[in-house]
């Protein structure tokens, strides 16, 4: 008989806001079940539950009839349960298979018995199929082979129940195949798979049935894909029709806002010259490891250059590193807004005044309070971020809101050019049409907009001229009226002999 989850009326509340609203329906054995929402819409949330990370306020988990409400995340492992998570919970330093077992190590007199212990681990690792020595120590390897090893260890624990939160999300194509691959197996063998994801062709791909979450409610549950189209399923996930998500707009472009000659520093493997003129939108795209996020970690100072100049509004601009940038009118949103471009345990208000806080501090270091509070309610609003109150930590919100708060941050500087890192990672499609909106309003006010995505669909949509990088080096540029999705991977793709 195949296992049966049942999330039964399950609710969770947090101060001033409730986050799961009653949220029922089942997953079964031996399909895969995507789960699916706007950022906000619950679905951390509801995995936090599986996995004793969170009690539910109200309502239960069923598994096979059997009511379960777990205190924390051992009494889910021991239930069959496990939640393999963006961020991995492995320890870097020690092998894979002290990873495997850890808290259950094979012991003799006390004493880790390391043939057991290696033997235990190559079985496990046989279960994804990957050939991975027990011995390695977990911080040496890629993250896709990381991944693999918080698989196996869930099997080892005896996991019936495995939910993925974006598995793909710092995968190549060739590592995400293998993934699936490995997905396709456990379904095959009977387990309950939950795969959450923002990417449709993922969906079609390894998925059997999508559940919808908005606000923290079921919406729907589609039991098959058969015949489904992508806007059926986004329909529910926003409550509107996304006719064009990029909904770009042409518009006037000025001089020159910023001008690379001759960039030169690690992860580029010959000099990059570019340009990007006022109120113009340029993508960079290029495959994994092609210096895209070098390039802009360069331009902008974080890392120190071996050579090479820049021009901003004309004008040489020295820029040294990132105080000199932003001062110059240079700012940049990272790709890791987690780790690079918040403070979490600070609130909203903080985080988008992080940086022009300076210009009205009296005496250059005692807080204006009213301003503080101001600037904040005001870009909360204009941008639409939702939060209980500018004081909420913004850790507590979607990543959606949490990258329109580092947006509202330069809203509030004077910018000249603005450098994107993969400005959509990790957001649903309703909040990333809002992110495009910002976007080319910054670009409509005369900003020069530069930003890197790995989504070509993306780039297509919303550049007015495409960068292509290859190996470490600018490959090729391609006005929007000649950038196709051919063209752009021609000159993505290794160069045949």
């Amino acid at each position: 008989m195949s296992t049966r989850l049942v999330f039964a009326s399950v609710t969770k509340d947090f101060p001033g806001v409730r986050a799961l609203d009653a949220v029922s329906f089942a997953a079964t054995g031996g399909r895969v079940h995507a789960l699916m929402g706007e950022n906000g819409a619950g679905k951390s949330t509801l995995l936090k539950i599986l996995s004793g990370a969170h009690v539910p306020t109200a309502g239960a988990l069923q598994i096979d009839g059997r009511e379960h409400r777990f205190p924390d995340t051992a009494a889910a492992l021991a239930a069959g349960v496990a939640v393999i998570y963006q961020e991995l919970f492995l320890v870097p330093e020690m092998t894979v298979a002290e990873n495997l077992f850890l808290g259950h190590l094979p012991a003799r007199a006390g004493v880790i018995d390391r043939r057991r212990l290696e033997a235990a681990a190559g079985q496990a690792l046989a279960w994804v199929g990957e050939d991975i020595a027990p011995g390695a120590k977990v911080g040496h390897l890629p993250i896709a082979q990381r991944q693999l090893v918080e698989i196996a260890k869930a099997l080892a624990h005896g996991a019936r129940i495995i939910a993925f939160d974006e598995p793909t999300s710092s995968l190549s194509a060739r590592e995400v195949a293998r993934l699936f691959a490995v997905i396709r197996d456990l379904r095959a063998r009977g387990h309950v798979i939950l795969y959450v994801t923002h990417r449709m062709d993922e969906v079609f791909a390894v998925c059997d049935a999508v559940t919808v979450l908005r606000d923290g409610r079921h919406i729907r549950t589609f039991e098959s894909l058969a015949g489904l189209t992508v806007d059926e399923i986004i329909r529910p996930m926003v409550g509107r029709d996304l006719r064009n998500v990029f909904n770009y707009t042409p518009r006037p472009v000025g001089g020159p806002a910023l001008a690379v000659e001759g960039l030169m520093g690690r992860g580029l493997s010959s000099p990059a010259s570019l340009t990007v003129a006022q109120g113009e939108m340029v993508g960079l795209f290029g495959l994994v490891g092609a210096g895209r996020s070098e390039l802009l970690r360069l331009i902008y100072g974080a890392v120190p250059r071996a050579g090479g100049s820049l021009r901003l509004a004309g004008q040489p601009a020295a820029v040294a590193g990132p105080r000199e940038a932003i001062g110059a009118g240079l700012v940049f949103c990272p790709e890791d807004r987690k780790r690079d471009g918040l403070i979490p345990i600070r609130s909203v208000a903080e985080n988008i005044n992080l940086s022009a806080r300076r210009h009205h501090a009296s005496g250059g270091f005692v807080l204006d309070r009213r301003w503080e509070r101001a600037n904040a309610e005001k870009h909360v609003a204009a941008l639409g971020i939702k939060t209980p109150s500018v004081e909420t930590e913004i850790a507590f919100l979607s990543g959606g809101n949490q990258q329109k708060a580092i947006l509202a941050r330069w809203l509030s500087e004077t910018v000249k050019v603005i450098l994107l890192d993969e400005p959509t990672r990790g957001i649903d499609v309703g909040a990333k049409g809002e992110i495009y909106a910002i976007i080319q309003r910054l670009a409509t006010q005369g900003v020069g907009v530069l930003f890197v995505s790995s989504e070509l669909p993306e780039v297509l949509g919303l550049a007015d001229r495409v960068l292509v990088m290859r190996g470490g080096a600018l490959s090729g540029s391609l006005s929007r009226a000649d950038a196709t999705a051919e063209r752009v991977l021609r000159l993505a793709l290794p160069a045949t002999a």
